[in-house]
């Protein structure tokens, strides 16, 4: 038979307490262990990394020295718990880093034992879940954001749809101009959903608001490089929709020869404000033709977006002017009515000066 000497199962003992402080060093997560009194005895490479306080400076120490004052009862509950024998399952909480910034932490706390089967401390086991943490709270500001766009898509096209039947007599005409001014909504809510809502260039913007009149020969753009905030993107991509669709049926985009010019830029006003400006320019060879005189004629809900709405919605003002051969429409808007606000000091370091 095989007997183990005391000495055989001490090398064990050895043996098993170095694989176990192995694991414990090299592991990803916070491992602390703390007496009944709450005071640090073992403190891994990982509390280190997570918390900025080294083993020498740790141990000894109180555990209180994580906790933000206000939680300090949460160490009470801790500690009574582990003195009955019970395990604290995982639960989110906040602690300190020795430079005195919080980090989010799930953290589980076991009893630990001695040989004679007696509780003599606790083991903590914390985990980094800032990341998690930021992730949750960026999909619920997205979910706020989408929330209010949805709401205010709805308030627009109810607009649409009572504005464009007071000026159609035709069922038709109605359903196709209704259709494409959702359609147009729609362009724009892809671009800003693509970007997780945190804006879209307005270069994008134009180009995928008249891809469906084609002619990308005849159109030109010109400007500084800018993200649009979510407003900006959807008033500015309405104008576009209506100059564009303007353009197709009885403008620049209709007639042989006929251009469109699109150009922006940012300027100081005498007040020392950051301003907004953008030009849509059409020319037309064949102007005084009876598509043209409609056009000019033709006071629908694409002049009221471009009059008032896109104006009032960027707390800005605007102009359209029709003449024989040329269709301008300017609109002048505070900047920070335009950009993204973390996008405004780089335009005023000279991208539209």
């Amino acid at each position: 038979m095989h007997m183990k000497t005391s000495g055989g199962r001490e090398r064990e003992d050895a043996n098993a307490d170095a694989r176990l402080a192995a694991i414990v060093d090299s592991s990803y997560d916070a491992i602390i262990s703390k007496d009944l009194h709450s005071v640090i005895t073992s403190w891994n490479h990982a509390a280190e990394r997570m918390f900025g306080y080294s083993a020498e400076e740790a141990v000894g120490q109180s555990i209180l020295m994580l906790l933000p004052e206000h939680l300090w009862n949460e160490e009470s509950d801790i500690i009574s718990r582990i003195r009955r024998g019970e395990g604290v399952a995982s639960f989110d909480t906040t602690r300190r880093r020795k430079d005195g910034s919080l980090i989010a932490v799930s953290l589980t706390v076991s009893p630990i034992r001695n040989r004679h089967d007696e509780i003599v401390g606790a083991s903590t086991i914390a985990r980094d879940i800032s990341a998690a943490k930021e992730s949750e709270r960026r999909i619920r500001m997205l979910m706020r954001e989408v929330n209010h766009r949805v709401k205010n898509q709805f308030a627009v096209i109810l607009s649409m749809v009572r504005e464009t039947s007071k000026r159609s007599t035709d069922p038709r005409e109605f359903e196709e101009l209704i259709r494409s001014r959702i359609m147009a909504l729609s362009r724009s809510h892809d671009l800003l959903v693509t970007s997780e809502w945190a804006g879209a260039s307005l270069f994008d913007l134009i180009q995928e608001h008249l891809k469906p009149f084609g002619h990308e020969e005849r159109i030109s753009l010109s400007g500084p490089l800018l993200t649009l905030q979510s407003n900006a993107v959807q008033n500015l991509g309405m104008a576009f929709h209506e100059l564009g669709t303007n353009a197709s049926k009885y403008g620049a985009l209709a007639a042989e020869g006929g251009r469109v010019e699109i150009t922006w830029k940012v300027e100081t006003d005498p007040q020392a404000r950051r301003r907004f400006h953008l030009l849509w320019h059409e020319t037309l060879s064949a102007a005084d033709t009876p598509a043209a005189r409609k056009a000019a004629e033709r006071k629908g809900f694409g002049t009221v977006v471009l009059q008032r709405v896109a104006p009032q919605s960027l707390s800005g003002s605007s102009s359209l002017e029709r003449s024989p051969g040329s269709v301008k429409w300017t609109l002048d808007a505070p900047l920070e009515a335009i950009v993204v606000p973390q996008l405004g000091a780089e335009a005023e370091n000279g991208l539209g000066a």
